[in-house]
């Protein structure tokens, strides 16, 4: 199983930014996607998470300016980033509880970069 995640770059504060991820692979249930960023210096924190019934969670700093989404039929999960703040600056990385047919397993993209910047 892959991750792949695409969409990252630079922004200026206040704007949006869209970002993908595609789970391929031997998938047979997708229990539930995250969005997890990194900013240098700091612990990742997980920003935003859907469930397989299509329930979200956010980290409260987001709230109302992300979207977490899915489209169940192509294994991709999508963050809509709109109001951009600096300390969105972070690597920003995808995650997903998958069961490839043996067992549960979580597993992690490689990271896209998002810079907000003046």
């Amino acid at each position: 199983v892959q991750l792949v995640e695409s969409g990252g770059g630079l922004v200026q504060p206040g704007g949006s930014l869209r970002l993908s991820c595609v789970a391929s692979g031997s998938i047979f249930a997708i229990n539930f996607m995250s969005w997890y960023r990194q900013a240098p210096g700091n612990q990742r924190e997980v920003v935003a998470r859907i469930i397989s019934d299509g329930s979200t969670h956010y980290v409260d700093s987001v709230k109302g300016r992300f979207t977490i989404s899915r489209d169940s039929a192509k294994n991709t999960v999508f963050l809509q980033m709109n109001s951009l703040k600096p300390e969105d600056t972070a690597v920003y990385y995808c995650t997903a509880a998958i069961h490839d047919g043996l067992a549960l397993r979580d597993y992690w993209g490689q990271g896209t970069q998002v810079t907000v910047f003046s």
